[in-house]
């Protein structure tokens, strides 16, 4: 496996040549942006010089490159596998109520014999990422790990896209297949958020769309505990997510897409159950960190520990997290690539949403954690194996 990260600037241009070379039907290009950028002819020139390799890529709130975080730029992993094989899939998502549809449409488009894993981008503000990774989940079966990202908007919950290798547009979801003997994908996830004030029920709510706390007007409640900051919801909210108790005693985090007046209502990234209990939670600087070098730790941990050959990082953490961490926020991307393997490179952006594991099996949607992809190949070619 051969891999390397490219970054660009309107300013500066490529910080090398793209290595042309690397392009072949076993290659995978991932291109993460700043929305601004989504027209540039950066992307004709990244089509351009891998007219062969399988391409993708989205709108972000903020760029992982290495053990920086960018703003206004492009950047891109290039891998190329030795004996594994690839294929991106495309289902369109023009509202919330596609997700579940989206996702059984890509397991359907992906499934096929030794697929290892599923990485997705998607649309980030026109999804419910519960029903889609579900869906998709539950089409590809055990044994297949899944893991993603939604795509950002910076705080302003306006506009994101998703690129094919030819266009840039919203309403879609993309996923890429890695299938092969020889590839090895690892994923984890981790938090870092401390919960505060009292555990509230969900008396109603409808998907993604939660009603009421308490009997009481959700948006009125939550308000209350924003203060002057519920001015500026629904940006806001990303430094105050929810945690939604799971039966196992575990908590998923949810971050709230936009907020209704009229209606008192809040919608997150996620599904919220009528009957769960939720609780608010802030952040604490040194636990966000700490919870990002766990991910690194787990990502690698599940595999050889260190020992295996180096591989591709794709970080994908949430928008929620950089606005709290501000000047530290390179500390988060520092602390996972220190726990990879040495020559490990790594990529990734800033979400509205993050897909991985919850617990040791099962993909959920997650929001404000730090999710690690680690991508690596065996050297011993695998035997006989077919084509998807």
């Amino acid at each position: 496996m051969q891999t390397t990260i490219r970054s660009f600037t309107a300013s500066a241009g490529w910080s090398a040549a793209l290595p042309a070379e690397l392009d072949s039907d076993r290659t995978l290009v991932l291109a993460f942006a700043d929305p601004a950028l989504r027209d540039h002819p950066a992307f004709g020139e990244l089509a351009a010089a891998f007219p062969q390799a399988h391409k993708l890529g989205c709108s972000t709130s903020g760029e992982i490159h290495s053990d920086e975080v960018l703003d206004n730029s492009v950047v891109v992993a290039i891998l190329k596998l030795d004996h594994g094989r690839i294929r991106v899939a495309v289902a369109a998502i023009e509202q919330a109520d596609d997700s579940q549809a989206a996702g059984a449409a890509l397991a359907t488009a992906l499934s096929g014999p030794e697929l290892k894993a599923v990485f997705v981008l998607s649309d980030g503000l026109n999804v419910n990422g519960t029903p889609l990774v579900r869906a998709l989940s539950g089409g590809l079966g055990g044994g297949v790990q899944v893991s993603g990202g939604l795509a950002g908007d910076g705080a302003r919950f306006a506009s994101t896209w998703t690129w094919d290798g030819a266009s840039a547009a919203d309403g879609r979801v993309l996923a890429v297949g890695l299938y092969g003997a020889s590839v090895q994908v690892r994923c984890a996830s981790q938090g870092g958020w401390d919960v505060f004030g009292p555990e509230r029920r969900v008396t109603e709510a409808v998907g993604n769309v939660l009603h009421s706390l308490d009997g009481k007007p959700a948006l009125e409640l939550y308000k209350a505990y924003l203060g002057e900051r519920a001015a500026e919801l629904p940006a806001s909210a990303l430094l105050f997510p929810l945690a939604v108790r799971q039966p196992d005693g575990g908590r998923l985090v949810r971050t709230v897409l936009s907020v209704d007046e009229a209606t008192q209502t809040m919608t997150f990234a996620g599904d919220i159950p009528t009957g769960a209990l939720v609780q608010l939670m802030r952040a604490n600087l040194d636990r966000l960190v700490d919870g990002a070098a766990q991910a690194g730790l787990d990502a690698d941990a599940q595999g050889q520990a260190g020992a295996g050959p180096a591989g591709l990082a794709v970080a994908v953490s949430c928008v929620g997290r950089r606005l709290v961490l501000g000047e530290r926020v390179d500390d988060e991307v520092e602390a996972t690539l220190e726990q990879l393997p040495k020559g490990t490179v790594q990529v990734g952006f800033y979400s509205y949403g993050e897909l991985g594991p919850q617990g040791q099996t099962t993909c959920e949607l997650h929001n404000q954690t730090m999710t690690l992809t680690y991508i690596q190949e065996t050297t011993e070619p695998p035997h006989g194996t077919p084509t998807p």
